[in-house]
Parts: structure tokens; C-alpha cells; sequence
């Protein structure tokens, strides 16, 4: 690609981030969640920068097949399980482990005919209400769970927590009670902690974690950064200044005349716009960094351009490299003034774009 948008993958910053998650929760192996592209970071970078990780979870049977077709021999999860009884075979052949959180997927493997069983993944409901069975069935469904012929032992429990975001709210602490509670008495072992449970609740750790948002060095904390943390940003969104001019007080920039300059002042015009994945409705005002110096959008966000103001950035030119969120730019300040939520940006960013790796 020519154009000058682009995507740096810091693969360093990565493996950081993997050692801040072990030393956060030494006594729990490690599942990196690498679904949906890896967090729009390119799942096959990542899983070969993750190799010493325990175990990757995904999100359906085409991300693990991937996963495999690329060498890799770790353990797999698919996070929702099989979604149908044709797809048991295949998961059985690829090794893989399946999450079972509704009854027609215990039915599907108790029906299966199979060569060898597969390993399962028992989810709970303790209160999210999205997958899982309900907490009172809990007894029941791992007894079937264990006289079913095609379920390999020893199987897992695991659960999800709805608000671990936020460290003020009660209810983790309750899932986490009606987790236990549901599974008092039960030998196996259990994963509960994704990235905002690993930083703000550490009771929850248990023996395994899931850390999907921290491993790319982002903040899943309510209004906390990865810095915070000691976290470092793995994905850099980046172009250049492809214009400077100067316009007059009361010129209008961009599409709808929505902005005009409040006084004589320079623009630039950057390489980059919503068709990269930077998000149209982030607005005037929102921050970006121009040549190492802060400065802000002005006007819409175009397909593939956006207007910058210029007063604060001295001896601006052509070709002064721009950054839109990343190693100096915390996409959470990004995402929060898009009103929205760092996973979104991240996973939107374009293919379009050059993915350029950087080690060390």
C-alpha cells in the first residue's frame, strides 16, 4: 500500500504485557484470548508472539482451524462451543476444547459418534445472563456432563463477569459467590477472571485467566489507562501531515461547514480517515499527536481524511508523521471521546491498512 495510514504492532510490547499478566496472577495458567482477529491485532502475529502462553480462546471453529492450519499445537477453546452436531467431528480432529453453556449442546454431544472424546468446558450463569446455565442446574448438568461417553475428564468450569470494569460495583463479588456456591464440592478446575478481574479482583483468579484487552496493553478498568497498570499499548494507529495551509477567521474546514476557524491559524489535512476505522462521530476537539506534539481535530472525519488544527504544533509540514491513538495516545482517551469503547476501535481498524511489526 502507498498511502501513509498504517498500523504498527509493537510485538515487544506484547510480551510485556503477557509478564505483567503472570505476575499479577502467579499461580493461574494463562489463556490468551485471540478471537476476532486477535483484537484486530492479526491473530497469526499474535499467536506466534504468544507461543508460551497455556492455552488461546476463540470464538467459533473457523478461528481455531486457523489457529492450527498455522502450526499451532497449544490447547484451543472455543468460547461459545459448537454451534451445531456437524461441527463436533471436526472439533474432535483438531483437538480442540469446547465451551457447553446451553442444553442442546450437551444434547449434541451426548448423541455425537465420535472416535475420541472432547474436552468441555462447563459454563455458569452466575449473572450475566448472556451464556450459561442457570446456577441450580448447575449439579444436574455436570453429572450428565461426566456419564457422557464423547466428554473427556476431567471437565471445567468457567463463568463471565458482567461489571469487573468497574471496582466500585458489588456485583462481581456476588458472581463470584454464586459461582462457588454452584459449584461447592465439585473437583475441577476454573477460569473466572478476564483482564478487568485480573487487575481489580484478584480472589477471582482461580486456575486459569482470560486476559483478552490488557494482553494488548489497553485498559479495561473504568477511567484508568494501561499505563496505570504498567501496560503497554500493543497497536499504533499512525499517518502523516499530507497538507498545511493557513485559512482565514470564519473559513469553514471540512464536510457540512460545521467548524470555521476562530481566528487567522494554520491546518493540516492527515492520510487517514472512517474508512481506515478511525471513528467519524469522534469530533472537533478530539486529541492526536503531530510530529511528538499534542493537537487536536477540527470538522468531520472524512473516508480517508481528517483536518487537524495546527496552532499548537510549530513548523508543521508535509510529511510530519501523525499519531491517531497508540504507544503516545491512549485509545481509551480516543474511545471515550467517540463514545464508545476501545475494543471497537481496535477491532475496526481497516485490513486496508499496512501492518507493520516492530520488535524490541
Amino acid at each position: 500500500m502507498t498511502r501513509p495510514a498504517r498500523v504498527v504492532i509493537d510485538v515487544a510490547a506484547l510480551q510485556h504485557n503477557l509478564s505483567r499478566i503472570r505476575s499479577l496472577a502467579p499461580s493461574s495458567k494463562v489463556m490468551a484470548i485471540v478471537k476476532a482477529d486477535a483484537y484486530g491485532h492479526g491473530i497469526e502475529r499474535v499467536a506466534r508472539s504468544l507461543q508460551d502462553v497455556d492455552a488461546f480462546g476463540v470464538a467459533c471453529l473457523d478461528e481455531a482451524e486457523h489457529l492450527r492450519l498455522l502450526g499451532i499445537t497449544l490447547p484451543i477453546l472455543l468460547l461459545e462451543g459448537a454451534y451445531s452436531a456437524a461441527e463436533l467431528v471436526r472439533i474432535q480432529v483438531l483437538d480442540l476444547d469446547i465451551a457447553v453453556h446451553h442444553e442442546y449442546q450437551l444434547r449434541m454431544l451426548e448423541q455425537a459418534s465420535l472416535s475420541a472424546p472432547v474436552k468441555v468446558w462447563l459454563k455458569i450463569d452466575s449473572g450475566m445472563h448472556r451464556l450459561g446455565f442457570p446456577p441450580d442446574e448447575v449439579a444436574m448438568i455436570w453429572q450428565r456432563l461426566q456419564q457422557c461417553k464423547n466428554v473427556a475428564f476431567q471437565p471445567r468450569l468457567m463463568t463471565h463477569f458482567a461489571a469487573a470494569n468497574e471496582r466500585d460495583n458489588t456485583m462481581t463479588a456476588e458472581q463470584l459467590r454464586i459461582f462457588n456456591t454452584a459449584t461447592a464440592g465439585t473437583e475441577a478446575q476454573r477460569s473466572l477472571a478476564n483482564s478487568a478481574a485480573i487487575l481489580a479482583w484478584p480472589a477471582t483468579h482461580a486456575d486459569w485467566v482470560r486476559p483478552g484487552l490488557m494482553l494488548y496493553g489497553v485498559s479495561p478498568i473504568q477511567n484508568e489507562t494501561a499505563a496505570d497498570h504498567d501496560l503497554r499499548p500493543v497497536m499504533s494507529l499512525v499517518s502523516e501531515l499530507i497538507s498545511v495551509r493557513s485559512l482565514q477567521g470564519g473559513e469553514a474546514v471540512g464536510y457540512g461547514a460545521s467548524w470555521r476557524c476562530p481566528e487567522a491559524m494554520p491546518i493540516g489535512i492527515v492520510a487517514v480517515g472512517y474508512a481506515d476505522g478511525f471513528p467519524r462521530h469522534a469530533g472537533s476537539g478530539t486529541p492526536i499527536i503531530v510530529n511528538g506534539q499534542r493537537a487536536c481535530i477540527i470538522g468531520n472525519t472524512s473516508m480517508d481524511m481528517l483536518a487537524v488544527d495546527l496552532r499548537g504544533v510549530s513548523h508543521a509540514r508535509v510529511g510530519d508523521p501523525v499519531e491517531l491513538w497508540g504507544a503516545n495516545l491512549p485509545v481509551e482517551e480516543i474511545a471515550q471521546r467517540a463514545g464508545t469503547i476501545p475494543y471497537e476501535l481496535l477491532c475496526g481498524v481497516h485490513k486496508r491498512l499496512d501492518f507493520i511489526e516492530k520488535h524490541g
